[in-house]
């Protein structure tokens, strides 16, 4: 889809070189159309050796297996967005330890997916009844004989498997910078 006006003026687009690539920019202001892009989240719960899926119940992927997850809103911290689609859709309440995966998957809409390692704090799993229709802690053994998406299976090994902690929050960065998420190594 081609952009026509400018989300900052709503004059017309027009397609110019900008740094070497065709992109939108607007003819009136400074406006340049960069791409589209979504940010999505998904959660690696672990308690006793077990990892927290929920069972889609809408497309894409009803009826697969996968981590509770989505996408973030504009003004939501990325931190927030995976605590709050936890507890959305499995009534499971956990706290980020770290981001341990990454996903970019270029496409129309460029999707970057960001895996969270995140610790049980309390609740019993308990889907939605509209985004899940299940929810519970599995184990390897247990996940053999479910219906686990194929992405879902690769970032469990990253949680169970994992030689790393991953970027961790960093609560206290050595310079201030209020509204930032910040995770390091």
């Amino acid at each position: 889809m081609e952009v026509m006006f400018c989300s900052s003026c709503g004059q017309e687009m027009e397609t110019r070189d900008v740094d070497g690539t065709l992109r939108r920019a607007c003819t009136k202001c400074s406006f340049v159309h960069w791409g589209n892009y979504s940010i999505g989240v998904g959660a690696l719960v672990l308690k006793e050796d077990k990892v927290l899926l929920v069972r889609r119940a809408q497309e894409p992927g009803k009826g697969f297996w996968t981590n509770p997850g989505g996408y973030i809103e504009q003004l939501e911290p990325i931190e927030e967005t995976v605590r709050r689609e936890v507890l959305e859709e499995s009534g499971i309440e956990a706290a980020v330890r770290g981001i341990v995966a990454l996903r970019d998957q270029p496409r129309s809409i460029h999707n970057l997916y960001v895996a969270f390692s995140m610790e049980y704090v309390s609740g019993e799993p308990t889907p939605d009844g509209m985004e899940v229709d299940a929810a519970g802690f599995y184990s390897l053994q247990e996940m053999e004989t479910m219906n686990v998406a194929a992405f879902t299976r690769w970032l469990v090994d990253v949680a169970l498997r994992g030689r790393s902690e991953g970027l961790s929050v960093d609560r206290n960065p050595v310079v201030p910078l209020n509204g930032y998420g910040l995770f390091r190594v």
